[in-house]
């Protein structure tokens, strides 16, 4: 099993206190765990509505709060996985309520996926995304989630 490096930064807990309850150190580590093929250094930040927006549009050019992006440090394949994954609690819950999801699966879900971005995966074109959305899938379930991509009946 890959060793993981972990530094979480909850800058938005004063607003979302539950939401730091839901997401300890030792179920985001199991997370991002189930998601690496390779040793890895992550710090996972959980932002408010103001820094997800400031980050999405100094770095991607966007303005508005994303729920989650992924900054990937390593330059080659053979650098070690390093990066950054911001989640934006307001959108996340938001998202995870519109789906009808439960909160800590839809955290679970965006970082899996956060933790494969850092590890070179992307969904730019439909072959890639088929691939990205295959070993999310994989993953969530293996964590006793279900299919992400599989919308849930309402209440």
């Amino acid at each position: 099993m890959p060793k993981l490096a972990l530094t979480l930064q909850f800058p938005a807990a004063k607003t979302f206190p539950e939401h730091k309850a839901l997401l300890p150190r030792a179920t985001v580590a199991s997370w991002i765990k189930a998601s690496l093929f390779a040793n890895a250094e992550l710090t996972v930040r959980f932002v408010d509505t103001e820094e997800g927006r400031t980050l999405n549009r100094s770095y991607r050019q966007k303005d508005y709060a994303t729920n989650v992006l992924t900054f990937a440090y390593a330059e080659s394949e053979d650098d070690p996985v390093t990066g950054d994954l911001v989640l934006c609690c307001p959108v996340v819950e938001r998202e995870a309520r519109e789906q009808n999801k439960p909160l800590a699966a839809h955290y679970a879900h965006l970082i899996v996926h956060g933790t494969l971005h850092a590890q070179g995966y992307d969904h730019e074109d439909s072959a890639e995304a088929e691939e990205m959305e295959s070993i999310e899938t994989g993953i969530m379930q293996k964590l006793g989630f279900t299919d992400p991509y599989l919308p849930l009946p309402p209440d």
